[in-house]
């Protein structure tokens, strides 16, 4: 018995997707939907903006973006909810309307559904590692916690609750406490 073979798009297959309030992403060929945030989920991406932003303004080492488009390859493509790129990283890979090429940090905040757990939890961290991606972050809102994973491996270094601060190597000095990001 023959395999039914699913057809894998390309990024240029992304890029016809209608502009329908849905988030269309691509990982490794495979098609992934998902519906507009929520406004927790929106709200917390403010807060992570202005903690950034703060820092970066006094310590300018590099730039934060909200939902940019971050191509890896013609059959990877996604939508994070943020992302940190060092000066250095900036002249190579975020030159033109989207990135091309592994932000050195990624923010995902995972929205409700066992598959959109699956995907950020899983396929995503997968993608971000296979491209290097430095560090990469989850932001739980229902649990109320941040996971942090780091190294090529992207492994987990740290599960962060309310009563925690967070730090990364990328941004000397940088420090929030994670309940002004979780509300």
């Amino acid at each position: 018995m023959a395999a039914k073979l699913e057809p894998i798009l390309t990024i240029a297959d992304l890029d016809s997707m209608p502009e329908d309030g849905n988030r269309y992403e691509l990982i490794e060929g495979e098609l992934f939907v998902s519906c507009a945030p929520s406004l927790t989920h929106q709200g917390i991406v403010v807060s992570l903006l202005f903690f950034f932003t703060q820092y970066l303004r006094e310590n300018p080492i590099g730039s934060v973006w909200p939902g940019p488009g971050v191509i890896f390859s013609d059959f990877s493509g996604v939508i994070p909810d943020v992302i940190y790129i060092s000066n250095e990283r900036q002249k190579e890979i975020a030159t033109g309307a989207r990135v091309s090429g592994a932000p050195d940090l990624i923010i995902e905040i995972l929205s409700p559904g066992a598959e959109n757990e699956r995907r950020d939890r899983h396929a995503k961290r997968q993608l971000y590692r296979k491209y290097g991606v430095k560090e990469y972050w989850i932001v739980d809102p229902e649990k109320r916690a941040i996971q942090i994973y780091r190294s090529s491996k992207l492994r987990l270094v740290a599960t962060l609750g309310m009563r925690d601060e967070i730090t990364t190597p990328l941004l000397p000095g940088f420090s929030c406490a994670v309940r002004e990001i979780l509300g």
